[in-house]
């Protein structure tokens, strides 16, 4: 407190400073270190979600076929998401409605191409074919050589794990590469919908016209087929583990953070489908199995760090490179969801006629 010759100074004291802070700290950094961790958090939980709803629809195949069970995922993803988004199609402009159109089609498309991939390429091939559409954005996305590195070490990884076999089937490859082309449109639209519709709205109509799109082809798959409680329940509960659940916490995922990472972290999807089959089945792993996991993991962790310490190191207010998509004012516009499947689990899936036996892993 200052003083004067007539005495001390009116004027209000400040308030003291946290003796415990660190006065050099950044007051942002400590914001945008949890949203980093809490989208690691929503995509770890949507992977999971993803895996376990998979391995349900699994179950259902031998009585509904592949077509029949992405319809009734299709079906009660639209409308959980429709009951809790509850989109305000009577406001939507066109600059609203051609992305939530596109993700629409890509929702009614990614799934099933990879089903039949599965069944005539194999799913190793199938599931490394897929991945190529997140590794994309991802190496799309950098602007540094560490990331560079690390989407790839992820990507050779991936096929380390899934071990894809050689095929001629062209057929087969281009409906693979169709499913890739889609998950990374779904990355791409959904950024670009989580900054032009609040909340869940976008994906939420989106996954309700992408259910009106099953309906004639649902009703042709299923009137040939001998529906059961059963297997309905089973592609029910898919829908809302493998499609509903993800939507959702892929859009909060993205709000949180940048695109070119969620490609990269999308390699967890083979690595959490081994290990439920580890842990619930019993099924073991070889070393390069172990391998692979533990330089996907590393990929990630490197991935994540060096994306913080950039965006750290650019401090407020200015734009990082590394982050594109980021705006001075926060993290990367978002959303995204991830298709009405569980890419790396769905592609885990046995294909029609395959005998049920529990979640398979990723390498069978």
């Amino acid at each position: 407190m200052t003083t004067t010759a007539s005495g001390p100074s009116t004027a209000p004291a400040l308030p003291s400073a946290d003796p415990g802070a660190d006065p050099g700290a950044d007051p942002g950094a400590g914001s945008e270190r949890h949203a980093r961790l809490t989208g690691i958090a929503l995509m770890c939980g949507s992977g999971l979600s993803c895996q376990f709803g998979a391995a349900t629809a699994t179950l259902a195949f031998p009585a509904l076929g592949p077509v029949g069970v992405v319809a009734i995922r299709q079906w009660v993803a639209g409308a959980v998401l429709l009951t809790v988004g509850r989109p305000r199609f009577a406001t939507f402009t066109w600059r609203q409605w051609w992305p939530v159109l596109s993700l629409a089609a890509v929702f009614a498309t990614m799934n099933l191409s990879l089903y039949i991939a599965i069944d005539r390429v194999g799913l190793g091939l199938a599931i490394a074919l897929e991945f190529l559409g997140p590794l994309a954005v991802a190496l799309a996305s950098s602007r540094r050589a560490i990331d560079l590195a690390c989407g790839l070490a992820a990507g050779g990884a991936v096929a380390v794990l899934t071990r894809p076999q050689p095929t001629t089937d062209y057929a087969g490859i281009g409906l693979g590469l169709l499913a890739a082309t889609c998950w990374a449109g779904y990355i791409l639209l959904n950024r670009i919908i989580g900054k032009r519709l609040p909340g869940a709205q976008g994906p939420a109509a989106a996954a309700g016209l992408s259910a009106i799109f099953y309906v004639p082809v649902g009703i042709w798959v299923l009137s040939s087929h001998t529906l059961t409680y059963r297997a309905v329940g089973y592609a029910a509960v898919a829908g809302v583990l493998s499609s509903a659940i993800p939507f959702v916490a892929d859009i909060l995922a993205l709000k949180r953070v940048p695109a070119g990472f969620f490609g990269v972290f999308m390699s967890v999807n083979p690595v959490l489908a081994a290990l439920i089959g580890l842990l619930l089945l019993g099924q073991p792993l070889q070393w390069q199995e172990w391998l692979a996991i533990v330089a996907i993991v590393s990929a990630n962790a490197v991935s994540a760090g060096t994306a913080a310490r950039s965006a750290s190191a650019h401090g407020p207010g200015r734009s990082s490179p590394a982050a594109p998509g980021r705006s001075a004012a926060g993290p990367p516009v978002a959303a995204l969801g991830r298709p009405a499947r569980s890419a790396s689990t769905e592609l885990r899936a046995r294909p029609a006629g395959a005998a049920p036996s529990g979640p398979p892993r990723v390498k069978e």
